[in-house]
């Protein structure tokens, strides 16, 4: 199957270093692997428009088609919103050249490429939706055309086959976007969730380093909805109660981004400046061998506000099971199901797909409560002190991944849900 995937989201390159970058990279490697062909067509290859040595291309995607259809030059939000729908609209004219059997769009605001392709005919459309950017665009940055914004949503994904969706209350949330569409008519795609996956063969779980020291990690671009915060403070909390003798605990940030300096200055005012490293930004290809190095992971996420709920689907925590590390993380979203096997909030739903519930299985790692960071310093204390519990979590965790978490798993789910009478094989 000849397969067309669209991001039109300038913030995402396709060889870029986020995790949508490599969520963007591994669907891509997974469809692949499953036989099919993928041409991209994307507004920047890297982290920088214009920039060439901001991508990172992986030697397995040298050969990958990339078409660009850049919207560098935007000098304000209202003009880079102006220059996506642009951009959105050449790559409907891209697709409908290519003769494709399937379109697979990332939803990126201001985009209808795939929705207007669909409307011409050209083939069968998934949406991947990754988040309600509607809210997190408001929240977060800036949105300068809300009403277009919305209408061009409920246009995509009113003229979807599938809506592909990250987590249950995205698919919640998409939902209640369909049925405010008065345009829709009798157009109804299926909705489904699909989390993150991971590529267990890019990860080699192994003995830990025979040393000294217990090395705590966190893996991701540091901004504030992430919680490395609490981290820094739960773990000045361990170092208070840690003795003497034993293990010694280090803590590594893995990442880059805006928070990193004010994080820098929080380890300092803490006193624990000495015992801890920031990275920086790294590439998703030094990403295994950082992971290796560690002993414990983290995804201490705050406490969401009540009205916003958490509905990511945490790269990071799949690459961590991965590698076969204990996970401590905040209980929220679906992370209790997937350390501990509990139903998944789209089962609890109803919404096909998400992960499956089981009964009796390992767990592969810790929650506490989100935004408190003395249970956070417990939790991690009690790894540090317990080797071999760190061993049987970070064991269940890969055993976890490759029987149910892979990305080519999680491919085939998306194209076994769109509708069988619209893909063609060819």
């Amino acid at each position: 199957m000849r397969i067309g995937y669209l991001l039109a989201d300038p913030g995402i390159g396709i060889f870029g270093s986020k995790g949508a970058s490599v969520h963007a990279q591994e669907m891509i490697r997974a469809f692949r692997a499953l036989g099919h062909e993928v041409t991209v067509f994307c507004t920047k290859r890297g982290d920088k428009h214009d920039d060439p040595t901001s991508a990172s291309v992986p030697s397995d995607l040298a050969d990958l088609p990339v078409f660009v259809v850049p919207v560098s030059g935007a000098k304000t939000a209202a003009a880079r919103e102006a220059a996506v729908a642009r951009a959105s609209a050449r790559m409907a004219e891209l697709a409908a050249e290519g003769d494709f059997d399937l379109l697979y769009e990332r939803y990126s605001l201001f985009s209808t490429a795939g929705a207007t392709a669909r409307r011409r005919g050209v083939a069968p459309l998934v949406i991947e939706v990754n988040s309600p950017l509607l809210s997190e665009q408001r929240l977060h940055r800036s949105l300068h055309d809300e009403p277009t914004a919305a209408r061009a949503t409920r246009e995509s994904f009113s003229r979807a086959d599938l809506l592909s969706c990250v987590s249950a209350p995205v698919a919640e949330w998409a939902l209640e976007l369909l049925g405010t569409d008065t345009t829709a008519g009798d157009r109804s795609p299926r909705v489904r969730v699909t989390p993150n996956g991971v590529d267990p063969a890019r990860f080699t779980p192994g003995p830990r380093a025979s040393r000294n020291r217990v090395i705590i990690g966190f893996l991701g671009t540091l901004k504030p909805w992430h919680g490395t915060d609490l981290l820094l403070r739960a773990f000045a909390r361990v170092l208070q109660t840690q003795p003497g003798s034993g293990p010694q605990p280090g803590l590594r940030i893995i990442g880059g981004g805006p928070e990193q300096e004010h994080l820098e200055s929080l380890a300092t005012e803490l006193g624990i400046g000495e015992r801890v490293e920031f990275t920086g930004p790294v590439s998703p290809a030094q990403v295994p061998q950082l992971l290796a190095d560690l002993d414990i992971a983290t995804a201490p996420y705050p406490a969401p506000a009540a009205q916003a709920g958490h509905y990511f689907s945490p790269l990071k925590v799949y690459e961590y099971l991965a590698a076969g590390i204990p996970v401590v993380a905040s209980a929220l979203g679906e992370l209790p199901a997937l350390l501990h096997g509990r139903p998944s909030t789209a089962e609890r739903t109803g919404i096909p797909g998400g992960t499956r519930a089981e009964e009796e299985v390992p767990a592969a790692g810790v929650t506490v409560t989100p935004g408190d960071s003395e249970a956070l310093a417990r939790a991690l204390t009690r790894l540090i002190q317990d080797p071999a519990l760190r061993a049987d979590l970070g064991a269940a965790g890969r055993r976890r991944v490759e029987a149910e978490h892979s990305w080519v798993q999680r491919a085939q789910s998306v194209l076994a849900a769109v509708p069988a009478r619209e893909v063609s094989s060819r």
